[in-house]
């Protein structure tokens, strides 16, 4: 993968977590007009973070199944208790991990923990690690490739 890709993929997951996050805090009438909106308060322009418009695509599509994976995976931990930002990060790379095959699981696991890492606190990577492996060994596909 080439830098350029590379970084416009680490801006996109980004600005994905920025509006899961807030989606998760205040579910949008207009999703399409909260899209525009919220792109246009980005550095880069709209087509910069068409990977990350995929992801907010794809967990919103998705939600009930993944934040269900979550609450199988969250032993010993009431989902209602996970941090909203740590939520949204789980939520994204879970997305990855089960419905795009192009990326290889341990390639969202990593990308989550350094998200992780840059905004949330110094525990959370343990835990949105804990939860990513277990999903990981549920998949049932080498963790290291791409299909």
């Amino acid at each position: 993968m080439s830098k350029a890709l590379f970084v416009q993929r680490r801006d996109g997951r980004v600005a994905a977590m920025q509006f899961i996050y807030a989606w998760s805090m205040n579910t949008p009438v207009n999703l399409a007009n909260d899209l525009v909106t919220f792109f246009e308060g980005c550095e880069e322009p709209r087509e910069h973070y068409a990977f990350g418009e995929e992801l907010i695509h794809g967990v919103i599509e998705h939600i009930a199944d993944i934040d269900s994976r979550i609450k199988g995976l969250a032993h010993n931990w009431e989902f209602e208790r996970i941090a909203k930002i740590d939520l949204a990060i789980m939520r994204i790379a879970m997305f990855e991990m089960v419905y795009r095959k192009d990326i290889p699981p341990v390639v969202s696991i990593n990308e989550a923990i350094d998200l992780s890492k840059q905004f949330s606190n110094a525990d959370a990577k343990r835990f949105i690690n804990g939860i990513l492996d277990r999903l990981k060994d549920q998949l049932g596909r080498d963790a290291r490739k791409a299909d």
